[in-house]
């Protein structure tokens, strides 16, 4: 059953040197391994020249590579990753043309082609899809050191060698390899850097050393980084519709009723009626919160080559890691919507500013009785990840054999607390120009919020654990034969191959809460007061002092103390069965494709055409509710299990007409796919007895598609820079959405005493394929130029710079009918760097800028929108010596607040602060 979607030829680097700053570490660079994995058809061989920490080189190196491929895409090099400010993976990809990302208290997350969401991205580290330990497909960027990586590619337009899974496009990693490099290589790097709001000084250090012994050849990387990050934010700060008074029993829906006729002139004909009462807004929550995050992060590579001769390779790559963060978060939050409260007083109201949706919002209220909260809460993530390769590169007679088997893999512990007191009493909250605030209201019963520590009464230390085991296996065989036929003389290449993937992904998750000094113990609710744990005021639980969003400082208690207080011996938190899940899927994907040289209207043309044929079968594991005789529920004694398949046939063209020297036409086609989320085929089923419904996984899920174009014109310079247009239109459909999709007949329900209640019809909800499509489509421009062709007094200086615009057909899903655009996309974005570099001085000063998005609709009603953010990083560094550099870096020098909003800025819903970051650090190269 499928549910509705609603339409609204230069020279490249022999060597260059990758920077390994402990922060940025410089890894010497650069290859022509990295183009082969980059552009598995048409692959290049490339001649290697030696540049020495050259920024303007790595540009060119990148220009290079992008021009020498078949199909759409972009590159960064190592001394360009490296010699950037940035804190992980994911933020030394946001300069690269159409890629933004997602930042989490002012930490990049995870990375976003063309603004479609995170999970529409396929990722690969050596030819390999990672893993990450991600409940989902979506990669979380922020575990990979960026000082490991050499070179990445987004690949945006497909050929049939690639694997598929990413409609937005496709992320391929690659590490150094020792043959990289002309001569031995040994670089260090150490770095301290600095947080303007935790004020503290995290080190970082690493190395790389490479050498080559005749036939063989071995690489090792390391880098070791902590992180300190202070975040302080007003936030949570959402709308709520009025039926959560007017639907209420007793006097808090008369008495709500009647506050607003009184106050506002609302006079409220069904209190029954969402679509009346959801156009009537509160506020639901205010809180100010500090964050400190913990970051311990290592990743090491390893290779060993032979290479007996230029027509042989065998390479073996490992590359390992470990990340650990700790997160401590420190909520003083007032829930105007609490269970036991209702309208008091409306002191002022905007009947104007959503009028045209029909809504009426009340910006300062007196609520009789809100719920105030301080909250501890403690997240503790420690993520191991490894991933093992072979590869094969033979020239065996006419054929070009390729070969690979590999694995990734990585495990999640995520432990989470939280400890939660509460103070119902009177208090007033409303808007202000940056969020909200609560205040003491004129009622006699109201206190002050945050210095009101014997009047919030312990609710509960909360826990929860989760663990995501994550295994990924992959075998590839590649043939290539160059082709010289009389008949066919346009046909210069055929290629063709097949790859297995099995992959496997298993989630845990309890959840329990502690409510005394034992086990089953509850003798502290509603006794224990904030006032008889150790307290401490914010400003000195977190380094750095005084809290950022306004004049505010409250007394809390710590995580520390609150671990060694609340969590009693033998205590542990179980797993429970209704949240677990395991989806097994296995893909055999055969290809095969041509490429062609011949004259377009007397013009040079290339022209790569293919298809790709996927058989996916997915078997996904889940455990069921049951109704026990006496009445208590339970779920199934073993997983129940569920199988799906799907089959795809994907084609795809790549085409490039020389329209004259260095002027590029470039046009592809393609259909491609991204796999349906793994929480959304695990076949694990919940249950509303009251409202008789299951709600299901659903393995049968067939992937969300995409059939796209993109045409454009590129103009290659002969000083290394590059000015080029695209435009590109992707129409994708079988977005997932949940649907009622069956009926079980005659359910049994027992009441609590076990007595029958009688059988029932309970409907089933599964995430289905929506029918229907939407469109995408873009204009991408890149402009790098470095500024001595225009004038001599410019030697030295450039620009590297790409903007990227989208416009799209799809209305988000907001049951009010207010018009949403989807989720994650934004419409604009783009990068600007200038740089100047001589012999022994280069500095770099970039600005990042990505539109307004929306983040999530509340409620499914109220479209909840992150604001534009804009920050500007920069990068000085000088030559001391012929082997030692020292460089200064600095991210969001200007101290950019990250800011959101419900429908119109009128409304913020947050206020964040994550600071300035200041590094400096060492290298030295041998």
């Amino acid at each position: 059953m499928k549910a509705h979607l609603h339409h609204t030829s230069c020279a490249l680097p022999k060597r260059t040197l990758i920077s390994l700053a402990v922060g940025h570490v410089l890894i010497g660079l650069i290859s022509s391994p990295v183009l082969a994995q980059t552009a598995q058809s048409g692959e290049q061989k490339v001649e290697v020249i030696a540049v020495k920490g050259s920024y303007s080189k790595s540009l060119e190196r990148a220009v290079d590579m992008k021009q020498q491929n078949i199909g759409f895409s972009d590159s960064i090099v190592a001394t360009d990753i490296a010699d950037f400010p940035e804190q992980n993976l994911a933020e030394a990809l946001q300069r690269m043309p159409g890629v933004t990302i997602e930042r989490s208290k002012g930490l990049g997350s995870k990375v976003n082609v063309r603004s479609l969401p995170s999970e529409f991205t396929h990722v690969s580290i050596n030819n390999l899809a990672t893993a990450s330990g991600s409940g989902g497909r979506d990669v979380e960027f922020d575990i990979f050191a960026s000082e490991i990586i050499q070179s990445v590619t987004v690949q945006k337009s497909p050929t049939a060698a690639d694997e598929e899974g990413g409609i937005a496009g496709s992320v391929l990693i690659g590490t150094a390899k020792p043959f990289d490099f002309s001569e031995g290589q040994l670089v260090l790097s150490a770095e301290g850097a600095h947080n303007s709001i935790s004020e503290e000084v995290d080190p970082k250090f690493s190395l790389m050393a490479s050498d080559t012994f005749g036939d063989w050849g071995a690489l090792v990387s390391f880098s070791k980084a902590e992180r300190t990050n202070r975040t302080d934010s007003n936030s949570g700060i959402n709308f709520r519709p009025m039926g959560r008074f007017l639907e209420a029993s007793g006097t808090r829906s008369t008495q709500a009723a009647a506050v607003l006729a009184r106050d506002a002139g609302i006079v409220v004909q069904d209190r029954m009626n969402k679509d009346e009462t959801s156009r009537i807004i509160f506020q639901d929550k205010v809180g100010d919160r500090a964050y400190l995050n913990e970051q311990d992060k290592w990743g090491a590579t390893a290779s060993v080559q032979y290479k007996p001769s230029s027509a042989f390779s065998l390479t073996l790559d490992a590359m390992l890691g470990r990340y650990d963060s700790t997160e401590d978060e420190y909520d003083a939050a007032a829930y105007s919507a609490s269970s036991r409260s209702t309208l008091e007083t409306i002191h002022s109201y905007d009947d104007t500013t959503l009028a045209e949706y029909g809504m009426v919002v009340l910006t300062d209220v007196s609520y009789t009785a809100t719920q105030h909260e301080f909250l501890s809460k403690e997240r503790i993530n420690e993520t191991e990840y490894n991933q093992y390769s072979a590869t094969l590169d033979w020239q065996l007679n006419d054929w070009d054999v390729k070969a690979l088997l590999g694995y990734s893999g990585a495990d999640k512990t995520a432990d989470y607390a939280n400890l939660k007191h509460v103070a119902y009493a009177p208090s007033r909250t409303r808007w202000t120009t940056t969020g909200g605030e609560t205040i003491p209201s004129a009622n006699p019963a109201t206190i002050d919020m945050y210095n009101a520590a014997s009047k919030y009464l312990f609710e509960a230390y909360e826990t929860e654990l989760e663990q995501v085991s994550d295994d990924k296996y992959a075998a590839q065989l590649d043939f290539k034969r160059d082709i010289d036929w009389s008949a066919v003389a346009a046909l210069s290449s055929v290629e063709f191959g097949a790859r297995y993937t099995d992959k496997s992904k298993e989630r845990q998750f309890g959840a329990i809460k502690i409510q005394g000094p034992a086990a089953g113990d509850s003798s502290w609710v509603n006794k224990r007061t904030l006032q008889d744990s150790e307290l401490g005021y914010i400003s000195d639980i977190v380094p750095g002092g005084a809290y950022r969003p306004k004049d505010l400082n409250w007394m809390q208690v710590s995580n520390d103390y609150a671990r060694r207080t609340f969590r009693y011996a033998g205590f542990y938190t179980p797993f429970q069965v209704d949240q677990f899940y395991r989806v097994d899927e296995s893909v055999t994907a055969l290809y095969a494709m041509a490429n062609f040289d011949f004259e377009l209207a007397s013009l040079p043309a290339k022209l790569n055409a293919g298809v790709r044929a996927v058989d996916t079968d997915v078997t996904s594991f889940g455990y069921h509710p049951i109704q026990n005789a006496d009445g208590s529920t339970g779920y199934t004694k073993d997983p129940v299990s569920k199988d799906g398949n799907y089959k795809d046939v994907l084609p795809s063209f790549n085409l490039t007409v020389e329209l004259t020297d260095g002027v590029i036409w470039r046009t592809a086609a393609s259909e491609t796919l991204m796999r349906p989320a793994l929480t959304d085929i695990a076949y694990k089923r919940s249950v509303s007895w009251n409202e008789f419904r299951f709600k299901d996984g659903n393995p049968d899920l067939q992937p969300t598609q995409a059939k796209q174009w993109e045409t454009g014109v590129e103009w290659y310079m002969e000083n290394g820079g590059i000015l080029a247009a695209s435009y590109f239109w992707k129409n994708i459909e079988g977005v997932v959405r949940e649907a009622l999709t069956g009926v079980v007949e005659n359910v049994e329900k027992r009441n609590a005493d076990g007595s029958l209640d009688g059988y029932y019809d309970f409907d089933v909800y599964q995430p289905v394929n929506a029918e229907g499509s939407y469109k995408v489509t873009g204009l991408e421009l890149i402009a790098q130029l470095p500024l001595d062709a225009l004038s001599p007094a410019l030697e030295g200086f450039g620009i590297n710079s790409n903007y990227t615009m989208l416009d799209n057909t799809l209305t988000g899903s907001s049951t009010l009918g207010i018009p949403t655009p989807p989720e994650g996309l934004a419409d604009k974005t783009y990068n600007f760097t200038l740089y100047y570099e001589n012999d022994s001085f280069d500095a770099r000063l970039s600005y990042n800028y990505k539109d307004k998005y929306v983040e999530y609709i509340h409620l499914n009603m109220y479209p909840v929108y992150r604001d534009a953010y804009g920050q500007t990083d920069l990068s000085v560094s000088y030559q001391l010596t012929d082997n030692v550099r020292v460089s200064l870096k600095g991210i969001n020098i200007t101290d950019e607040e990250t800011s959101g909003y419900t429908l119109t800025p009128a409304f913020p819903v947050m206020y964040e602060f994550s600071g300035r970051r200041y590094s400096l650090g060492l290298r030295a190269d041998f």
